[in-house]
């Protein structure tokens, strides 16, 4: 069903007057007819006076905040969709506003084209199957970060608070799957059931069965005893399998049934049990590639992957690196009861710069390392790790060597059969001009730099 812009109206809720300009200037373009107002206050008194299709608001806000704004319009006007804009975005500020009924959430600085499809979207007719959202309790669980992939994060934790689908978390080692899989379980209608985690990387390959799904006494050699396995322990909870990539395809075919019937056998057992158990996977592999291969069940892998959520990597948001380890370099600081350091300019930047293969977690490591073995309490480069500092080395020697590859694969396919001869001429030269002019043309010094004697250096320049 179409829209027709020419008969809606929309309250601009922004203290900030070059928001509001652009704003009334996307949505005027739209066709909507806009009033503005630069408190949530005045906001107030106008709905009392007149009724409106759609809210934007703000949340920081001198007065009345931009929440307490959403919390009258849920009471009074709940039919109104409310769009939350915040420039101070992180996971709770996320999940709460939608859990306290905000339509959308929407992070500055944003780009236009998102804020048309939005509102777009508030405006569209409401069908009769579309259900009200319920108001869970949001929770304190941290999950630091300001770039666009991270506030894409926090909008799906938000979507997903009171769902309990399937979620695929993808992403690198270190990345922070598992503080996502708790963040998902605490703002979830199961947060106050039991959240259970499982590393399938980390487990002999016999004994996954009965982590899973527990044994009887006596079901194998070394069964002394009944054993509950994750899934009844996480029973109307969270059941977090970490490295899903790893699991064995016997126990992916068991998975499935469990996750299918919702029952299973313990092993050695002639009864079955009941679970209501969510499942949130993650994993760094290509479980697509795997499934091609032949090494992960594609039926699984589609009843898994009913929402994906993809980690960006460190060095994709590198401008995030300053929170996260002020974050913590707070947070360690706190448990060694001593007072936190600090890291200068040039320190950040360095850190920036590097590629942390590891990500975040090899960032809380480094903030560890930094905590126990700084000279002082403000970090400058020459006190970070050398791993840190030696990467641009390492680069730049990796420069070369592609160039020298990449010229000596012209050179053979030209068909030059005298490469080697050549090319370590030119290498002399280029060594012994190099190590002239930076021993002022002192030929012993020059010989030294080299590893040669000063009668090799003659000998070769001659």
């Amino acid at each position: 069903m179409s829209i027709d812009y020419q008969q809606k109206t929309v309250l601009l809720v922004d203290d900030d007057d070059s928001i509001r300009w652009v704003l009334n200037e996307t949505l005027d373009d739209l066709g909507l007819t806009v009033t503005q107002t630069n408190a949530a206050d005045e906001a107030l008194e106008i709905l009392k006076k007149q009724s409106f299709d759609l809210i934007i608001s703000d949340v920081r806000m001198p007065g009345t905040s931009g929440m307490e704004l959403l919390n009258y319009c849920q009471q009074n006007f709940p039919d109104i969709p409310v769009i939350i804009m915040t420039a101070h975005s992180d996971l709770d500020s996320a999940v709460n506003a939608y859990t306290k009924g905000a339509f959308e959430y929407l992070p500055k600085p944003f780009d236009l084209d998102e804020v048309s499809e939005i509102v777009a979207r508030a405006l569209k007719p409401k069908s009769n199957n579309d259900e009200p959202n319920e108001s869970p309790t949001s929770n304190r669980f941290s999950i630091i970060g300001e770039a666009p992939s991270m506030q894409n994060l926090y909008r799906a934790i938000g979507r997903l608070s009171n769902s309990h689908v399937s979620v695929l978390i993808k992403g690198e080692s270190g990345t922070g799957k598992e503080l996502v899989a708790h963040a998902l379980h605490q703002h979830s209608p199961r947060k106050n059931r039991p959240f259970i985690a499982l590393n399938m990387a980390a487990i002999p390959k016999d004994l996954i069965e009965s982590e899973l799904f527990g044994h009887e006494k006596g079901s194998f050699t070394g069964a002394a005893g009944r054993s509950i396995g994750r899934f009844e322990q996480a029973d109307e909870g969270t059941l977090f399998l970490d490295e899903i990539g790893d699991m064995p395809l016997e126990t992916q075919t068991r998975l499935l049934r469990v996750l299918s019937e919702g029952t299973f056998y313990r092993i050695g057992a002639s009864h079955p049990v009941s679970v209501n158990v969510r499942i949130v996977a993650a994993t760094h592999q290509d479980l697509l590639k795997k499934v091609e291969l032949g090494e992960f069940r594609e039926d699984l892998y589609h009843r898994l992957n009913v929402i994906p959520l993809e980690l960006p990597p460190l060095r994709e948001r590198a401008d995030d690196i300053g929170l996260l380890a002020d974050f913590f370099l707070t947070k360690i600081a706190s448990e060694l009861n001593e007072s936190k350091i600090k890291i200068s300019t040039e320190a950040l930047i360095a850190m920036k710069k590097f590629n942390w293969p590891g990500n975040v977690r090899q960032l809380e490591n480094t903030c560890r390392w930094l905590s126990v073995m700084a000279n002082s309490q403000y970090i400058t480069p020459s006190d970070l790790p050398s791993e840190l500092t030696n990467h641009e080395a390492t680069e730049q020697d990796n420069e070369w060597e592609k160039s020298l590859t990449n010229h000596l694969r012209n050179r053979f396919s030209d068909g030059d059969n005298n490469v080697l001869v050549t090319i370590q001429q030119s290498i002399e030269q280029l060594l012994i001009k190099t190590a002239l002019e930076a021993s002022a043309g002192k030929k012993a010094e020059a010989a030294a730099l080299l590893g040669w004697g000063r009668n090799t250096l003659t000998r070769k320049q001659k």
